[in-house]
């Protein structure tokens, strides 16, 4: 018994770190509504609060040994969704270019297609962030947070704004090829060509895993 309990309280403690980023998960139809009514003061506390989750769920799942499998494909998708949501919406309502909207939802579409496309393919890819994938994010938030503090708070931030409107544009780019060329030579791996006929083998059995 006294094992048993052991076991339901580090279950307990593990799922901490999931239910705070299965919340930010659901503030993403609240911050759509806030910023589409027009209500950006909500919407921008509520961005507020989902970086604050964000780094508390980080803290608690590497400080406690809290980090499950599940909570590492959760958190990148929630950070995913409420960006790329606020961009949809700040497009929507013109305060950002629909270009640069349109760049950052067709990377993702992009990335999530080649990796869906690989399991379908009994290859499955394992993407790990790459530097300037890691500048792309930052730059996003920024943006995102930039549009929304000068909507809440009446603030003049064309200039910074677009500064990182092109900041984002440029990274969005150079991350996309940079995840795009590693798929491809994962890919690659799995049709090693055929010397005397110049066709793609289907034996994959020797083919290393991509790194």
């Amino acid at each position: 018994m006294p094992a048993r309990g052991r076991c339901v309280s580090r279950v307990a403690r593990v799922s901490i770190p999931n239910l705070i980023t299965l919340a930010r998960i659901l503030l993403v139809p609240v911050v759509i509504w806030a910023i589409t009514s027009g209500e950006m003061r909500i919407a921008f506390l509520l961005f507020f609060a989902a970086g604050a989750s964000d780094a508390v769920d980080g803290f608690l799942a590497k400080r406690f040994g809290m980090a499950t499998e599940l909570g590492a494909y959760l958190d990148p998708l929630a950070d995913k969704l409420l960006l790329v949501s606020i961009f949809i919406a700040l497009g929507a309502r013109g305060e950002l270019p629909s270009w640069i909207v349109i760049a950052v939802v067709s990377r993702d579409i992009l990335i999530v297609t080649a990796i869906v496309l690989s399991w379908l393919m009994g290859r499955p890819v394992s993407i790990k962030p790459f530097a300037v994938s890691k500048v792309n994010t930052l730059a996003q938030i920024l943006l995102a947070g930039t549009v929304l503090g000068g909507l809440a708070f009446a603030i003049d931030v064309s200039m910074l704004r677009t500064v990182l409107v092109w900041l984002v544009a440029a990274s969005t780019l150079v991350s996309l090829g940079a995840y795009l060329d590693a798929w491809l030579r994962h890919m690659s791996q799995y049709e090693p060509t055929n010397s005397r006929r110049g066709l793609p083998r289907t034996d994959s059995r020797n083919s290393k895993p991509w790194r």
